[in-house]
């Protein structure tokens, strides 16, 4: 009698994983990516990030951390707390890389660091996805989320593929793994983003500090 019942049950169990499965719609490639940017359609957001960033042929790997905040349209900053303290700044046309503890500030041109998907640059711009990439399933069957592949339409310097892990249910990005032609990698794990919070425009812009070594990198 037991064995009939632990045998009903588990039959049971496979009909209704089945039945959930079968009502369980399938998003289509594009369906994804709407949604996507539907989630990121937004006036600006913010993000905790841990970063990982590994030199195959050297087998060395950094890891980071620190909070970026984003604002429509093209302005970013990614504030570095850990190992060292480091900020990354642009509105969109000029660039600034701050070092406080060398007294250091280099500045550049913003397209020469985030321009076509380069340092995640697409954060700003989710319509840039489709724009300059090609985009594939690389996982369906991932239990929490989806992960798609990436690849330049255009040959970009320092981008060879990349991943996008996307949550299935809130359609957030919550990893962003960038390869290089050298199979280097750099994985962006974006924690706990909040959306809409009325960021000013100066925390886009930076004023060197008096006494403030300048390096420029366009020169």
């Amino acid at each position: 009698m037991k064995f009939k019942i632990i045998l009903y049950f588990l039959c049971a169990l496979v009909v209704f994983g089945a039945i959930s499965f079968a009502n369980e719609k399938m998003l289509t490639l594009n369906e994804i990516m709407d949604k996507v940017e539907k989630k990121y359609d937004v006036v600006d957001f913010s993000s905790y990030f841990i970063q990982e960033s590994t030199m195959k042929a050297m087998d060395i790997t950094d890891v980071a951390s620190g909070t970026i905040f984003v604002k429509r349209p093209g302005m970013m900053r990614w504030e570095y707390d850990k190992p060292d303290r480091q900020t990354i700044i642009t509105d969109g046309k000029k660039l600034w890389v701050y070092k406080p503890d060398d007294n250091q500030v280099m500045i550049g041109k913003a397209p020469s660091f985030f321009g076509d998907g380069k340092g995640a640059g697409f954060l700003s711009d989710m319509k840039l996805i489709r724009e300059k990439f090609t985009v594939y399933f690389e996982k369906i069957n991932n239990e929490h989320d989806y992960v798609i592949k990436l690849l330049p339409k255009e040959q970009t310097i320092g981008i060879a593929k990349i991943y996008l892990a996307i949550s299935k249910t809130t359609f957030k990005i919550k990893k962003i793994i960038t390869q290089n032609e050298y199979e280097d990698e750099n994985v962006i794990e974006l924690i706990n983003s909040k959306f809409n919070l009325n960021l000013d425009k100066s925390l886009f812009r930076f004023i060197v500090p008096e006494g403030t070594d300048v390096i420029r990198m366009d020169e």
